[in-house]
């Protein structure tokens, strides 16, 4: 008796597994639609970017408007989000050797003015430079990199 118990109690366990593979109420995981950002919860006492970032209206139409006098193309790099406690226009990058004013542009043509400063490992782009250029958090766009 407990030799045809065992065998029954398998194949009733595997047969529940069959569904595991699915989300959402039994819809296959590829129908699951991704969320946008208006439709994302905050955790409780997070910030949004719009919080976080300090800037005014002010630098920020500045930034936008600011030509670049007798830049030099330093290169093109895939910039991630920097940290958002640092405040301002600013790009650390292993291009930029010294500080110094410049400028990055994407590759839709948008561009801001931005304090470069040397960095090492990936370029990071301030959240201000990220929201004036109608980027998303998560993007990792290629920029060109300009130096006055």
């Amino acid at each position: 008796m407990k030799h045809a118990l065992v065998p029954a109690l398998c194949i009733a366990a595997l047969t529940s597994c069959a569904g595991l593979g699915r989300q959402g109420g039994g819809r296959p995981a590829a129908d699951v639609a991704p969320l946008d950002a208006a439709q994302v919860m905050l955790q409780p006492g997070a910030q949004s970017a719009a919080a976080l970032d300090q800037t005014t209206d002010a630098e920020k139409a500045a930034a936008l408007a600011a030509p670049v006098a007798g830049a030099r193309e330093l290169g093109k790099t895939s910039v991630a989000l920097g940290s958002p406690a640092e405040q301002g226009f600013w790009l650390k990058s292993p291009l930029v050797s010294a500080p110094g004013k410049g400028k990055v542009v994407t590759a839709s043509g948008a561009s801001v003015a931005v304090d470069l400063l040397p960095g090492s490992g990936g370029a990071l782009l301030s959240l201000a430079a990220y929201r004036a250029l109608g980027l998303a958090l998560t993007d990792l766009p290629e920029v060109t990199v300009f130096a006055e």
